[in-house]
């Protein structure tokens, strides 16, 4: 199996599974006991938490979640006023948003241009005093496109709102602004486990808990945390911090083997400029993904997010891009990094390039 699908999720770094497994398999305390065992599970859950906190901003606290999607549900219902976000942020946050609205609270949907990035001018326009929340994504997990989150966040502070920055996909990759007071963090997206996640709460900022129940975490988050999934985020993140340069020559180095092995039939989706360069959307006129995907069934990629696959619509993303359907239907998305072989990606894109090939001559 040739693996292209790094969006949807990561290979388990050997380095976390080796810090999980103690945890599995001897150390079952609950870390929320006073008792010696427990202390010692409540030890190397705050080793974790601060591992994962050197890749984020200084003046805030990591709080513990089940995933992103906790931490986006519960930064968005945890404020209050206005909301503003954009048009390809993940359904966590719109789908969040528009339950909010439902609920009475004002909200703005920002559009992007067909680069995928939003238009400051019309933001600042939006993000105007008494705005409560603005919510956008640092790397967008479709199509790669890194948003202007510096200039978002600024506009945010001076119009007196707060500011989300889901930084899932950016997370360890791209330099997260200072000026956040929400960051939502995946463990399984930077070679951790599934199943953790974490919300970073600026000092100073309080939002109101999502989980009501014996109030474990500080920020008021309930829930007994399992030290064994902490353990990895923490060693995957400090691999990711101690790996940052090679991680980012590899891509760069896959991300050159892509250019060459795609050829002018193949239009990349987003910015080509301003992105991530270990995801590649692209497109190819006539495709048919579905057909794609069961001739070349030992090679993982995704035709949008794992979380929409399935739905049978287009991807938001890609119509927000001002794609038609027949586009964003031939679309898919290519996802690789630390554990991608380059001779191996050269190969697998061939054979996706010669089995599209095909579908044209037999069309």
């Amino acid at each position: 199996m040739a693996y292209l699908d790094y969006q949807a999720t990561t290979p388990l770094a050997p380095e976390a599974l080796d810090a999980m497994l103690p945890w599995l398999r001897d150390n079952f305390a609950n870390p929320h006991s006073p008792h010696r065992e427990g202390r010692r599970a409540r030890a190397a859950v705050e080793v974790a938490r601060d591992a994962v906190a050197t890749l984020l901003p200084s003046g805030g606290q990591v709080t513990w979640t089940s995933g992103a999607t906790e931490a986006l549900n519960w930064a968005i219902k945890g404020t209050t006023g206005p909301i503003v976000t954009l048009s390809t942020e993940h359904a966590a946050v719109l789908d969040t948003a528009t339950a909010e609205a439902r609920l009475g609270r004002e909200l703005t949907v920002l559009p992007v241009g067909g680069d995928g990035l939003v238009d400051l001018a019309r933001a600042e326009a939006a993000i105007r005093p008494g705005t409560g929340l603005v919510a956008a994504m640092l790397v967008n997990n479709e199509v790669g496109v890194v948003q202007p989150v510096a200039a978002l966040a600024g506009l945010a502070r001076a119009a007196g709102a707060l500011f989300l920055c889901d930084a899932v996909q950016g997370y360890g990759r791209v330099p997260i602004p200072d000026d956040c007071d929400l960051i939502a963090v995946s463990a399984h997206k930077l070679h951790g486990p599934k199943g953790i996640g974490a919300l970073w709460i600026r000092d100073g900022v309080q939002i109101d808990p999502l989980l009501h129940g014996g109030m474990q975490e500080p920020a008021g988050r309930s829930g007994t945390l399992s030290p064994a999934l902490c353990a990895g985020f923490g060693a995957a993140a400090t691999l990711m911090r101690h790996r940052a340069e090679a991680d980012r020559a590899h891509i760069e180095r896959l991300w050159a083997v892509a250019q060459d092995r795609l050829g002018g039939e193949w239009q990349v989706n987003g910015s080509v400029d301003q992105r991530y360069h270990g995801n590649l959307n692209v497109r190819r006129a006539g495709l048919d993904v579905a057909r794609l995907m069961s001739d070349c069934r030992d090679i993982a990629f995704s035709a949008g997010s794992a979380c929409a696959s399935g739905s049978g619509r287009p991807s938001h993303v890609l119509r927000a891009l001002g794609l038609p359907d027949a586009e964003a239907r031939s679309s898919i998305r290519l996802g690789f990094g630390r554990y991608t072989n380059a001779n191996d990606l050269a190969q697998a894109l061939d054979r996706l390039v010669q089995a599209a090939a095909r579908q044209r001559v037999a069309a």
